[in-house]
């Protein structure tokens, strides 16, 4: 369980636990979710405009619905963690390595 005193050990824990589940997790909550794209073919490319654009649920393929998955399984696990007030602190956070992050 977690405790705000052994935060630093805690971190090393989840971080061992999460990297255990799928080796991809931990950098889904260091670097944020995946978002697979692809080239922005249905508009003429013109300065300032995104060349990529996230491709929608539909045409992911399974690894990519599995991939995009991995930052609610790392929430999951690390709510799992916390008590009932570390818990409301933290609840609102949108992704998995704000969880980390917010230890006030």
């Amino acid at each position: 369980m977690f405790s705000k005193k052994e935060y630093d050990d805690w971190k090393i824990r989840m971080q061992a636990h999460l990297a255990a589940q799928d080796d991809d997790m931990w950098f889904v909550i260091t670097d944020g979710p995946k978002n697979k794209m692809k080239a922005n073919t249905t508009m003429a490319i013109t300065a300032g405009a995104s060349q990529c654009i996230e491709n929608t649920r539909m045409e992911y393929t399974p690894e990519d619905k599995k991939n995009a998955n991995l930052d609610n399984v790392a929430k999951d696990i690390l709510y799992k963690t916390l008590d009932k007030n570390m818990f409301s602190k933290i609840k609102t956070c949108a992704m998995s390595g704000l969880v980390l992050i917010n230890e006030d």
